[in-house]
């Protein structure tokens, strides 16, 4: 390892660039040769961009976080991306191997996990807790509540600003009309939970499905979550369960988990960037696919 980096020279950088780079590297002592020449060619590239801009030649001022961001900025289009990541986690790597007193390391922070699915024998007590209500409108909303979450995948202010008007029957099922400015869209809605979500909204009329007449109203759907609690075998319903509910049933149709295992994917980051470049599917074959359609 000593020997490759006292060998290594490179006609890409400055004489003195390539000097600083010998010394940093033999400093930051590096477990092999290959990690030797990797972290060479990063220190040299750094070098060659700090004094170019009149920066000494020094580790605490070539590999502070701040140059490290303008010599990966300023060389953006000399490197493809992966060569600017490795770049720039070789340099960091640097920085914390030669500094006198290291910043301590980042905590790792708990990732929030996807909420558990409610089974079919969970949904059907809740629909019955919503037929046990005490008045006719209290029924109707908490049935609402359910078959827009479990059914259609809405939750939170989405699901609080459906209207009646917005439960509307056509191309071969039962769509919701989500509106607002984030995401307006038509949400197909499970056949299995049509029925009772049509007959809902027709008693709604142009009023909100789960209550309330004022559009900023907040924390409307609380009072009909509290009241739909079945006690210790049946605990308090969560609107993000009845979502994670209809997303597992819908990957389930699609065969999410087939296409994922076929592909060798096990994160779904890149899939935003992959269904960009597909062509939008006409609704009525939308309703079709995904499960919407009526019986």
């Amino acid at each position: 390892m000593a020997r490759a980096i006292e060998r290594w020279h490179s006609d890409m950088v400055p004489a003195e660039a390539a000097t600083f780079s010998r010394e940093v590297v033999a400093q930051a002592g590096p477990a092999s040769a290959g990690r030797a020449k990797a972290l060479l060619f990063a220190a040299s590239r750094a070098a060659r961009f700090a004094a170019g801009t009149g920066l000494e030649l020094r580790p605490e001022v070539v590999f502070c976080p701040p140059v490290i961001e303008r010599f990966i900025m300023a060389n953006a289009g000399a490197f493809s991306a992966p060569t600017a990541r490795t770049l720039r986690t070789n340099c960091r790597a640097l920085g914390r191997a030669l500094a006198a007193c290291p910043e301590p390391a980042p905590v790792p922070l708990p990732r929030e996990r996807a909420k558990k699915p409610y089974t079919e024998r969970e949904i059907s007590a809740y629909l019955a807790l919503a037929d046990a209500q005490p008045t006719k409108a209290r029924c109707r909303r908490s049935g609402a509540l359910i078959c827009l979450g479990a059914g259609a995948g809405l939750i939170g202010a989405e699901l609080s600003h459906v209207r009646g008007t917005d439960v509307v029957a056509r191309s071969g099922g039962v769509v919701v009309d989500v509106g607002g400015q984030r995401h307006p869209r038509a949400v197909p809605v499970l056949s299995r939970y049509q029925a009772r979500l049509v007959a809902s909204a027709g008693l709604a009329g142009a009023g909100y499905l789960v209550g309330g007449t004022e559009r900023s109203r907040r924390n409307v759907a609380s009072a009909l979550v509290a009241s739909l609690a079945g006690g210790a075998d049946l605990p308090r319903l969560e609107q993000a369960r009845l979502r994670a509910t209809w997303l597992a049933e819908l990957a389930q149709v699609l065969g999410l988990g087939a296409f994922m295992a076929a592909a060798g994917v096990d994160c779904s980051q890149r899939l935003g960037d992959i269904v960009r470049a597909l062509a939008p599917l006409a609704e009525a074959e939308a309703v079709g696919l995904l499960g919407g359609r009526s019986c």
